[in-house]
């Protein structure tokens, strides 16, 4: 049973270090070997590069382009007319090809089967381009209930009919299970259901979006050991907020076995498929 493997999200931890070249460093001293990132695309790549290769971190996962986050949006996957504009955003992403929001005023029951048509044909031209680089792409539900009421794809029974329709085998399931609690429950059951679905995971506390060994509803130590037990094989995100001014992730310091979840001693073998 191989252990699982952590990777820090810079985004969201080490958010005192304003430089996400920083950021890197400061995940591999916590003991990190992989990262992620929701958006990079404001910082110098070349710069990133020399970070990266400096700290020995992998990056395994970058949000496609949200679009214009001033006007609404957040992602263009499914949103009709911004084909154009996901493609070009394709280009530069690692891959979660984020499906975007129901349009400002529109009944989500009337426009979704115009959207998910529009994200199929997106997800289909993905696929294509990212098989050509080995790549996987990945599609990860959002909750409605609290975080993006608007998003179009919000649970993982959606994502399961989406990824029957399109056949694709490099894209995948992204588990939030911050996502998945709030808007399903019932994890050990969606867990093992969709597992030979699902290509990442993020891990966060809920309701608070904080450390796995924080308060609240879940039992962070049984759900890694579930996934455990399964076989998963991918990385774990840590994307959550930490508590306090300590950018890092206290509960994954290395040698802290006591805690319900700690980045591996070893460095595993990267992933190329992410969020």
């Amino acid at each position: 049973m191989a252990p699982l493997r952590f990777c820090a999200n810079v985004s969201w931890l080490f958010t005192e270090l304003p430089d996400f070249g920083q950021r890197l460093h400061a995940a591999a001293a916590a003991g990190f070997r992989a990262v992620e990132a929701a958006w990079l695309y404001d910082s110098d790549p070349l710069e990133l590069q020399r970070a990266r290769r400096a700290a020995g971190v992998e990056v395994v996962l970058i949000n496609t382009p949200p679009g214009d986050l001033d006007r609404g949006d957040l992602g263009l996957g499914a949103v009709p007319g911004r084909e154009a504009d996901f493609r070009r955003g394709l280009d530069l992403a690692v891959i979660h090809l984020m499906a975007g929001r129901v349009p400002a005023g529109s009944d989500r029951t009337l426009v979704y089967r115009d959207m998910e048509a529009v994200f199929l044909q997106n997800l289909s031209y993905a696929a294509d381009v990212l098989s050509k680089e080995g790549m996987t792409g990945l599609i990860e539900p959002i909750n409605t209930r609290i975080t993006e009421p608007r998003y179009f794809l919000d649970s993982p029974h959606q994502a399961s009919e989406i990824l029957e329709k399109l056949g694709k085998e490099n894209i995948r399931l992204q588990m939030d299970v911050f996502h998945w609690q709030i808007m399903d429950g019932n994890l050990t059951e969606n867990i093992r259901k969709y597992l030979p679905l699902i290509g990442h995971v993020q891990i966060a506390q809920v309701p608070g979006r904080n450390e796995p060994d924080s308060d609240g509803e879940l039992d962070f130590r049984y759900l890694l050991g579930t996934l455990e037990r399964l076989g998963y094989r991918g990385y774990v995100g840590c994307e959550y907020k930490p508590r306090g001014q300590a950018g890092g992730p206290g509960w994954g310091k290395p040698g802290r076995r006591d805690s319900p979840c700690s980045p591996p001693e070893s460095p595993g073998r990267p992933g190329r498929s992410s969020r």
